[in-house]
């Protein structure tokens, strides 16, 4: 292996690291708010996360430990804004839908995905990818979906919510790619868009779900700091958001998010003690097998683009969504002057937020 796929090995490594320890810390931060504390307002934490790490960004960049990089207004406004529409619309479907049904919904987002850069990328998935996301699928669906309530709006809600996600993991992906710009690039210049679509819209979101308004809220020095360290946690959920989908794909992210569903069903029975049954034990090694096969068979397809050194730049790089979690393929952003690359949706904590908002 050369010495720049071993540096692309490791970075590949440390983003998905980063995605996982900072996701399950989120959670552990929000359970405490919302379940002991009570400050259900997911919608409206998650505007102050993005503010957050706008600011934390800015702040950085004056320092210059990254350049700022401009991206046309309307790609960036409309990226922004789309993808804090993709977050609303996750909190309305945990509120208009039974927890097994939003937990479908999710599931739903990798095959859509795949078809989405099939139809519109020309994006080619081999069989044994697509068997090992589904034995993935399946056991996270064992593990975590629990009743199947059906109901009009509802379902639409959920339509939209898939649509709107797929989209913007994608699009998170491809401006990367083609703008060449940095994942600390791409966040910087959208995060605020995205914090300013949820400041307006979170309070109304947050009392149509909790039926409570968050500016009558009682804000003690406890919630104020839990509030302070969840928005603190959160600029590196965000930040490991947009690097794992600009160094691996969009698939490959959802199947992280997969493993950290497994991961927060095993800490909350370990650590918290919620119920546990074989049934989840069961969901959770399927699960894992999956992701296994899907990382195995990923680094074998990876090996055989690296030893065909004949074949074309443009023709390897299309397979790029076939990235294993711990894959050896080289970071598209190396291309660009060595700049860092960039991390649940992910994007931001909203599946560590809306975990929380369970019945």
């Amino acid at each position: 292996m050369s010495s720049d796929g071993g540096g692309s090995q490791m970075g590949v490594a440390g983003a998905l690291g980063l995605s996982v320890t900072s996701s399950v810390a989120i959670v552990i931060c929000n359970k405490y708010l919302m379940s002991t504390l009570e400050f259900y307002f997911a919608t409206t934490l998650t505007s102050w996360h993005l503010l957050v790490t706008f600011c934390t960004l800015h702040i950085a960049q004056r320092l210059r430990f990254f350049e700022p990089k401009p991206i046309d207004a309307q790609t960036v406004i409309s990226f922004g804004f789309l993808n804090g529409i993709s977050i609303g619309l996750l909190n309305l479907c945990l509120g208009f839908n039974s927890v097994g049904f939003y937990q479908m919904t999710k599931l739903a987002i990798i095959p859509f995905t795949m078809l989405l850069e099939t139809i519109f990328l020309s994006k080619k998935f081999s069989q044994s990818i697509k068997a090992s996301l589904m034995v993935l699928l399946l056991g996270v669906g064992i593990a975590s979906v629990t009743d199947l309530q059906l109901n009009l709006l509802g379902s639409i809600i959920a339509v939209l919510t898939i649509a709107a996600t797929c989209v913007c993991q994608i699009l998170t992906n491809q401006i990367q790619r083609r703008l060449k710009v940095s994942s600390t690039q791409l966040l910087y210049q959208s995060s605020l868009y995205q914090s300013a679509v949820l400041l307006i819209t979170g309070p109304f979101v947050d009392k149509l779900l909790t039926k409570k308004d968050v500016f009558a809220f009682e804000y003690t020095f406890e919630v104020v700091v839990f509030i302070l360290m969840s928005c603190g946690i959160a600029v590196s959920v965000n930040f490991s958001t947009f690097l794992v989908i600009g160094t691996t794909s969009p698939v490959t992210y959802q199947v992280l998010g997969h493993l950290k569903t497994c991961l927060i069903l095993s800490f909350g029975y370990v650590l918290l003690k919620d119920p546990f049954t074989l049934r989840n034990l069961a969901g959770i090694l399927i699960a894992i097998f999956g992701m296994g096969l899907y990382s195995f068979f990923s680094v074998s397809e990876s090996r055989k683009k690296t030893e065909g050194a004949t074949l074309p730049v443009n023709t390897q790089m299309s397979e790029k969504d076939s990235a294993p979690l711990l894959g050896t393929k080289t970071s598209p952003w190396q291309e660009s002057n060595g700049v860092e690359n960039f991390d649940d949706v992910p994007r931001t904590a909203k599946s560590a937020f809306s975990r929380q908002l369970n019945p």
